[in-house]
């Protein structure tokens, strides 16, 4: 009877504890991937209504004719009777700003006997800029008090459009983010159920857009910022 050599026993031993190993391990590996394959998009929103806190007003004007010193002149005088205006309605004069003026020679660029019967047109703009929005809003309501004093404000889209903007967006923000986290997280809780699994870590997040947008179109001094997160949660048996 052949005797057996007990390395090599013991050898064929190690390589049948290996390949055994080797298939647990590759199994575990193949379980955690299909483990980490399962998971949930889901999003969530939170919104706030909020009050504007600035408002940027640009009164544009434009005076025109044939004589510079007097269109010059028009032109300073409807500058002071806008000034007066916000000034009277209790703004300072820290708040109001008023640009250069801008000349235009609108010979310089004509030829032949096609000239328009203006030469000079003299333009500028007055801004109210101020964290007063309500006293502003009055103001705005009584602007047809300026074209009453003879100044024709420019009526081109944007030219004497108020802007309303809340500048506080960092301080609620967090509160909107965490808000709009645990409503994505009670959308996954709810598929995790409905799928017959369980919800696990987060995979990846996203806070996505933050928007503000005027409440409607009719109240542009109120505003409605919106936050919307993308989260992804693992699901396990």
């Amino acid at each position: 009877m052949r005797e057996t050599n007990p390395l090599s026993l013991f050898a064929g031993l190690l390589v049948a504890v290996g390949l055994a190993l080797a298939g647990w391990f590759a199994a575990q590996g193949m379980a955690k991937l299909r483990t980490a394959d399962r998971y949930v998009t889901v999003k969530g929103s939170a919104q706030k209504i909020v009050d504007a806190d600035l408002l940027v007003w640009p009164l544009s004007q434009t005076v025109g004719g044939n004589e510079l010193n007097l269109v010059q002149a028009q032109l300073n005088t409807n500058t002071e009777t806008i000034r007066s205006f916000l000034t009277s309605a209790g703004f300072s004069g820290d708040e109001i700003v008023i640009s250069p003026p801008r000349l235009e020679d609108r010979w310089a660029y004509s030829y032949g006997g096609d000239r328009p019967p203006e030469r000079y047109r003299y333009s500028n703009t007055v801004t109210l800029r101020t964290s007063r929005v309500k006293e502003a809003l009055a103001a705005l309501r009584r602007s047809g008090d300026i074209v009453a004093k003879g100044v024709m404000l420019n009526t081109e889209e944007g030219s004497t459009a108020a802007a309303f903007d809340y500048t506080k967006l960092n301080d609620i923000k967090p509160a909107l983010i965490a808000e709009a986290t645990a409503n994505a997280r009670e959308s996954a809780e709810q598929f995790a159920k409905d799928s017959g699994s369980r919800l696990g870590g987060i995979r990846s997040a996203n806070q996505g857009v933050v928007s503000i947008e005027n409440r409607d179109a009719g109240s542009p001094q109120i505003k409605k910022i919106r936050v919307v997160t993308t989260v992804e949660y693992f699901l396990t048996d």
